[in-house]
């Protein structure tokens, strides 16, 4: 069953007027991975392509640490990635600093998934609604799983799942 998440404009706004200030210079570690729902959200409209969001706790979770590793870091990952979704990093680092903007989309975002465990990847499609806030289509959610193939055919079953319904 799909999932629809309305997240008001307001949790949202405050990262994106930060980013219009010019004060907005953090950035995932790893290429290719945005930190910004905004620009996830025009990415994705311009691309028709999924947005793949990955909670993680990049400097004290193991199993994000191991996740990252085994397959977000691997060459097979990346070009599957680069075709099929638009990486969204959500961080919640205990010692890295990062901006308090970006602290408040993710846990806005936490709380709008309901995580509660680290890693969870939820794959989803977002729009607006007629007030001009998000709208979010869940098309399935995943935590560890080992190697790049089993965890790419999961997503992919995932998209081809919420293309047919």
């Amino acid at each position: 069953m799909k999932k629809i998440l309305v997240l008001t404009l307001v949790v949202l706004a405050a990262n994106l007027s930060f980013a219009q200030d010019g004060v907005l210079t953090y950035k995932a570690e790893a290429e290719g991975w945005l930190v910004d729902i905004n620009e996830a959200y025009a990415v994705s409209q311009k691309t028709g392509k999924p947005i793949m969001a990955n909670f993680t706790g990049s400097d004290w979770c193991g199993w994000c640490k191991k996740l990252k590793a085994e397959v977000f870091d691997t060459p097979e990952f990346k070009k599957w990635a680069e075709k099929t979704v638009v990486l969204v990093e959500l961080d919640f680092p205990r010692r890295k600093v990062i901006p308090e903007n970006i602290k408040q989309q993710n846990a806005g975002l936490q709380q709008a998934f309901q995580v509660t465990g680290y890693p969870t990847i939820w794959v989803f499609d977002m729009g607006k609604d007629d007030k001009g806030q998000y709208t979010i289509n869940a098309l399935g959610k995943t935590g560890y799983v080992r190697g790049t193939a089993a965890f790419t055919k999961g997503v992919d079953d995932m998209i081809k799942k919420g293309a047919s319904n």
